[in-house]
């Protein structure tokens, strides 16, 4: 693949290994082809992995290198993404760049619809990409904000304190505007401008990378040649004519034909599928032949979905609307289907014959009465694309020899109109869940329905017609009882088994009944439109209320202005102290240009080896025995570590309880690792390791659910408890008593780099030098050999979120016996796949609350249960507990409160610490109590929340005095910025009157303890070096993540030296330079290693001291030249010793906390009823993190924390076979937000006049509290959703597990639809995924 040849072989690691699947977008590169035909230059976006190096001939491809560097000249591109803060681990950036460049190579001035589009295609773990977005807006010429949203006169960049309202722009926007003028106007100390849009360097196309001319000439004069590659197993062939393509597939009739690799090359990598000869028919001009008929079009198999689109969106525009049905239906599909990069190379044929269960064209296009022609040596035949065509999973009626010319789409006709609709886990780039393709065509001048063709996709192992509710409707008027009849006959006729593969039985039934009645209701439109009197314009004109016709509006889609509000720096600071100022990430510009280097980018060193996990397939059974011999046959195979290998301990031990390095006797979960092969290459290591054998005896019993756990006592001790009051007491005197439970399902990390080292042996004394991508790396100073001679080294980590502390330094230990035992270097990469299955997710819960409450909301008494899926290992779990616990009050003070948690110890993998640690499970339990509350009381959970919550100086469940003022105080201004009280009353006025949408609104508070509660982890050491030319190097404890710990210790030492930043370098993390280091965690990195690299800053200050006085007039560089001729040490080492931090389980008190960080978000969301669809309308956060640092890095760390947290509580789905086997191995099955999920409106407010003395300049952590308010989403959802019962009878409490899924959504909703759907018996089939927690 591309990929590989350009890190590999050219060294150009700017482009990045994320998923290896196209669905992340972190390799993408630019391609562009001479197109001689027409003599213009072609430029698309395309992933690197995907794409074959042999299929490039003719083309010039440009990287992240390519097109800027700090070096020569950066980018507009690369400059405006990196100042704008769109760059935090980096890891994602070059392929963000080289999205939004080869957007401006076609569009200069590209306005919002085009930028989101081009992003579409790449994820980002880190910023929540409203800074991403915020720095390619810059390009647009809709960037003035009110003007991108369809209001240029009364723009508020204009000085306009009233914009005129525009149709195209929300209520909450023109809120949010008012709030902020008010702002500007008031408070001249709040400042909102996060980077200067005047400072940046123009966008000049002349200045960009010419075509190769010499591509340009060998096109036009060289001739076409077949070409044929061979490798080691296979052999790639590339036609340039139809004849030779006929006659190869002819003689090959199994070889696939191979257009952009997004279907062949996914099956080989991830599958193991092997084609001994593959055909590629890239160069035959045949296949991307487009004529234009008054019949309809007739477009060549290997035309991309990209060209398909463009072709599409031109004959809407050129001929009459109404012959267009087809087409449009066609390109609402094409606009959701993958991302750019995927619709750049994707080929409309090779999407068809695909022919995937749940393919988002192929039922349009059977809907639409298609057809394909076909040839074979046999000659050409014109085949419909119907329900014979489709006649299994991934099979057609086409023969093996045959192949698709071209595709051809009719016109529609007078009376004819057709939908396409589709439901996915996300609103895009996203696998269907369910989609379909309806046409009907009436006789003319009635409402009879002549012709009806309904097909679906994602119901059934192919593209499925409902021909018998067609049958039904035809020749009958179309009306309310000609529909529900039709229900009632697609509901017979469309069934799915309840272990239908992929689950979602009922959700994908409902979707079958809501789709055709969002078609009934735009008939209806469309009836309406044609006949305007008699009874029929009467009947019409009842089934269209405004209410009813919510159901085919579109939710809300468009990007509005966003403000990020913070405090200026204090009056009469210095011009040249970095410190509170949005100074950009020291490291910004390297990621945008791809020179910053992550462990993967080091460099091969001499005799360096790959090393591939072995991975067990059991969830729960003895090893028998572990058969190597073929693996080692295998070339390139240099050997295969066990357990036996490993010197010294074979186990490590996290909380008290060891875990083994690699399993010995027994596996207990899918996923453990069992041994490791050692290779020349990865692909060769790889190829060992699927020929090594282990025998297994099952053991009984697999324990996977926390139902099962509690069954059969399976629990890690120690179990925690914690009570303040009396609460069984308590429940005896209050006026109400309810209970209700919630299930939250675990989260995986999905940092986009995944674990990587390379540990290298120095061949002498045992000593290793280890370089990987962790949290902690004095913990991966391991294998019983003295630390002092484990040399760790973190430069930099692609994102880690809590994911890589433990289960690295296992990694870690294999690979270093690996290193050991061979005595070379030997490098582990894991592939996507592989880290989700082997290195654990946040821990899914299962929360139980009692709550005892009066009529006036007054809450006197709570009772929690936590039980936690620890999975096979303790890991970090007992501290996760604990931590839930610690937390379980939020901002509530409950005089009687009880709290219990137990970590479930199952045959699932371990899971592990994950960003919030807990907190986020324990709020959520608790704020779903608030909710029961509430809406037992039949009031807004908001009301509740307030009656409350601390409100004066207050001593928490485990008696730590603390003083809330600060909580209270985001609280009422998130409420004043949000204009929270306009906008309830409008949400419930929008659901009045709309039937099929919803809208809801929560504001949710948060009270999160910062630090380590085990004392000795909140310290830090540094080390500070002045060299003689009065450069500064500064190397602390702490590892970059994307957090900005380095650019913060950048202007702490900046300020205690009073030197400009552009003098110090943060050098990497190094054990060597800075021993015993704690993991950079628990939001305290700044903290501690910020008052560490003070402290060595001002010992060196105070030594230059005499020198100044001295030379008073001197300059830094002749204060240093002077202090060392007079031998004065430029070398000082900083220390912190920490918060004493403690908590006492027994007496149940402590101080576990150094302070608290403070915050409230509100958001609104709609949802749409039939298909659980929803979109944040707008979010606003306030936030206390006292005097901030550096505003842009914690604002950026708030946004992103912020849509984690919606991913958390909203889409991201881990799911387990019912044998503990995780079928979410990638970006293709789980779903993490994109682009496309982030607020319409996301707003964010640092609380003013904040300080906090326990932290450096009065700051505070921020990097883990927000994550929690992503659950202001998930109860908006469920206040929509509430609102939606009330239309079905429905009141009171009610479930809605986390995620809220569309899947969730929908059937909470208890729409007239869901309704229809029986439920199936439960224990009467075996679930095709298993109900974790």
């Amino acid at each position: 693949m591309l990929l590989s040849y350009l890190r590999e072989r050219l060294r150009l690691t700017g482009t990045k290994y994320g998923c290896g699947g196209g669905g992340c977008g972190a390799c993408t590169v630019m391609v562009s082809r001479y197109q001689p035909g027409t003599k213009t230059i072609l430029h698309f976006s395309a992933n690197a992995c995907l794409l074959p190096v042999c299929q490039l001939q003719g083309a010039a491809v440009t990287t992240v290198e390519g097109i800027g560097n700090t070096k020569t000249r950066v980018h507009p591109v690369q400059e405006r993404i990196a100042k704008a803060h769109g760059s935090q681990c980096g890891f994602c950036t070059p392929g963000m760049v080289m999205s939004m460049y080869t957007l401006l190579r076609n569009k200069p001035q590209p306005n919002m619809e085009d930028i989101t589009v081009a992003l579409g295609g790449n994820l980002c773990r880190c910023t929540g990409y409203r800074p991403i977005v915020d720095g390619c807006k810059t390009f647009s010429p809709e960037s003035n904000c009110c003007q991108a949203n369809g209001n240029g006169a009364g723009c508020c960049l204009n000085g306009d304190s009233s914009p005129e309202r525009s149709e195209n722009v929300s209520d909450s926007f023109y809120s949010g505007h008012t709030h902020f003028m008010k702002c500007l106007t008031d408070f001249p100390f709040l400042r909102s401008e996060l980077f200067d849009q005047e400072d940046l360097l123009p966008l000049d196309p002349t200045q960009d990378l010419i075509f190769p001319p010499e591509l340009i000439l060998m096109a036009e004069t060289e001739p076409q040649v077949s070409q044929l590659f061979r490798g080691e197993r296979m052999v790639w062939v590339s036609p340039v004519s139809l004849e030779e393509l006929i006659q190869l597939k002819t003689s090959h009739p199994q070889a696939p034909l191979v257009m952009g690799n997004t279907n062949i090359g996914p099956d080989i990598k991830f599958k193991g599928a092997w084609h001994p000869i593959i055909i590629s028919p890239t160069r035959v001009q045949e296949l991307f032949e487009v004529t234009k008929t008054p019949q309809g079009v007739c477009i060549g198999a290997g035309c991309s979905l990209s060209v398909v689109k463009a072709l599409l969106e031109g004959l809407v525009q050129e001929i009459p609307e109404e012959k267009t049905e087809i087409y449009r239906s066609l390109l609402q599909q094409l606009g959701n289907l993958g991302g750019q990069q995927i619709r750049n190379v994707a080929s409309i044929g090779g999407n068809i014959v695909s022919a995937y269960p749940n393919s988002d064209l192929n039922p349009v296009f059977a809907a639409g009465n298609c057809t394909l022609n076909v040839v074979s040596k046999r000659g050409r035949q014109e085949i419909l694309l119907n329900k014979d065509f489709f006649v299994g999973f991934g099979k057609t009626s086409l023969k093996p020899d045959e192949i698709v010319l071209s595709v051809f789409i009719p016109v529609s006709r007078q009376g004819e109109f057709m939908r396409a609709f589709r439901q996915a886990p996300r609103k895009e780039n996203a696998l269907a869940t369910v989609t379909t393709g309806m046409r009907v065509m009436f006789t003319e001048g009635s409402s009879v329905v002549k012709e009806l063709s309904i097909y679906y996709g994602g119901v059934g192992p192919c593209t499925v017609s409902a021909t018998k509710t067609c049958a039904a409707v035809i020749g009958r008027k179309w009306d309310e009882q000609t529909l529900s009849e039709a229900y009632t006959q697609l509901l017979d006729e469309i069934s799915l088994s309840p272990s239908h593969p992929g689950g979602q039985v009922e959700f994908r039934r409902s979707l079958t009944l809501s789709l055709l009645f969002k078609f009934n209701l735009q008939m209806l439109h469309k009836l309406w439109e044609m006949v305007w009197t008699g009874s029929l314009f009467a009947q019409l004109a009842e089934d269209l209320s405004e209410e009813m016709s919510s159901g085919i509006r579109p939710l809300p889609k468009q990007l509005q202005p966003s403000l990020q509000e913070f405090q200026a720096v204090v009056k009469g600071q210095s011009g040249d102290d970095p410190v509170g100022r949005p100074i950009m990430h020291r490291s910004a510009i390297s990621q945008a240009t791809g020179e910053a280097v992550y462990c993967d980018d080091i460099p091969k060193m001499d005799g360096e080896l790959h090393i591939v996990l072995v991975t067990s397939t059991r969830p729960h059974a003895k090893i028998l025995d572990i058969d190597i011999s073929e693996a080692l046959q295998v070339p390139g195979v240099v050997d295969v570590i066990t357990s036996k290998d490993i010197p010294g301990k074979k186990f490590r031990t996290f909380t008290g309880i060891d875990e083994d390095i690699l399993a010995q006797n027994e596996v207990s979960c899918v996923g453990h690792m069992v041994c490791a092969v050692v290779a020349d290459t990865r692909k060769q290591a790889k190829r060992g390791a699927a020929l090594v054998k282990i025998g297994y005896e099952d053991l009984p019993g697999p324990v996977f659910t926390v139902e099962e756990a509690i069954e059969k006592q399976s629990f890690f001790l120690p179990q925690r408890m914690i009570e303040r009051g009396n609460v069984d007491e308590a429940f005896d005197k209050v006026d109400h008593v309810y209970e209700g439970e919630i299930r939250l399902g675990g989260q995986e990390h999905f940092y986009m780099e995944t674990q990587s080292m390379v540990v290298v042996p120095s061949g002498e004394e045992r000593e290793l030098k280890v370089y990987l991508s962790c949290q902690h790396p004095t913990y991966t100073q391991t294998l019983g050999i003295p630390s002092n001679r484990v040399s760790c080294h973190v430069k930099r980590v692609g994102g880690a979120f809590g994911g890589k502390v433990t289960k690295t330094s296992i990694i870690a230990c294999i690979t270093s016996v690996a290193a050991w035992k061979t005595g070379r270097a030997v490098r582990c990469v894991l592939e996507r796949g592989e880290d989700m299955l082997i290195t654990g997710a946040r821990h899914p819960v299962l929360g139980k609350h009692k709550v005892g409450f009066m009529n006036d909301g007054r809450i006197m008494a709570a009772d929690l249960h936590y039980y936690a899926n620890s999975g096979n290992t303790a890991d970090e779990s007992l501290l996760v507990i604990e931590k839930i616990l610690l937390h379980l009050d939020n901002a509530y003070n409950v005089p009687n409160l009880r709290g219990r948690s137990v970590a479930c110890k199952t045959n699932l993998p371990s899971n592990t610490a994950f960003r919030g640690f807990g907190v986020p499970q324990s709020m959520l339990v608790t704020e779903n109590m608030i909710n029961d509350v509430a809406m037992k009381l039949g009031c807004n959970a908001e009301e509740i929340r307030e009656i409350n919550m601390y409100k004066e100086v207050s001593l928490t469940h485990y008696k730590f005095e603390f003083d809330p003022k600060n909580l209270l105080r985001c609280w009422d201004e998130c409420k004043e910025k949000s204009d929270y009280g306009s906008r309830r009353k409008s949400i419930a006025q929008f659901n009045q009157q709309n039937r099929w949408k919803k809208r809801g609104m929560a504001t949710i508070p948060i009270k999160y303890g910062i630090a380590f509660s085990d004392g000795f982890l909140n310290q830090a050491a540094s080390l500070v070096h002045i060299y003689k030319d009065g450069s500064v190097l500064v190397s602390h404890g702490g590892t970059e993540m994307g957090q900005g710990i380095h650019t913060k210790m950048q202007q702490v030492a900046s300020r205690e030296l009073h030197i400009p930043a552009s003098l110090i370098h943060i050098t990497e993390t190094n054990t060597s330079a800075v021993p015993n280091t704690c993991p950079s965690a628990a939001s305290f990195g700044t903290d501690a290693n910020g008052m560490a690299v003070k402290d060595a800053c001002e010992t060196l200050y105070q030594r230059l001291e005499p020198v100044r006085k001295q030379n008073p007039e001197g300059t830094w560089q002749t204060w240093v030249k002077s202090a060392f001729i007079q031998k004065i040490s430029l070398s000082a080492t900083g220390y912190y010793r920490g918060h004493d931090l403690h908590m006492d389980w027994e007496k149940q008190e402590g101080q576990p906390y150094a302070y608290y960080t403070y915050g409230a978000c509100c958001s609104e969301v709609e949802v749409d009823c039939l298909t659980g669809d929803y979109r944040t309308v707008r979010t606003d956060i306030v936030m206390d993190i006292g005097r901030s640092i550096n505003p842009s890095v914690d604002i950026g760390q708030i946004e992103g924390a912020f849509i984690q947290g919606l991913g958390l509580y909203t889409m991201e789905e881990l799911k387990f076979s019912p044998s503990g086997v995780l079928y979410t191995r990638g970006p293709s099955q789980y779903k993490i937000p994109a682009v496309c999920d982030i607020p319409l409106q996301f707003n964010v407010y640092l609380l003013s006049g904040s300080d906090n003395p326990h932290a450096i300049y009065s700051s505070k952590g921020i990097g883990e509290p927000v994550l929690f308010l992503g659950s202001s989403v998930f109860f908006a959802i469920k206040d929509a959703v509430a609102a939606a019962r009330v239309e079905a009878g429905m009141v009171g409490p009610f479930t809605l597990d986390s995620p809220a899924t569309p899947e969730r959504t929908c059937l909470a909703c208890n729409t007239p639809f869901t309704q229809k759907i029986p439920a199936s018996k439960q224990g009467s089939f075996q679930p095709w995924a298993l109900n974790i927690p």
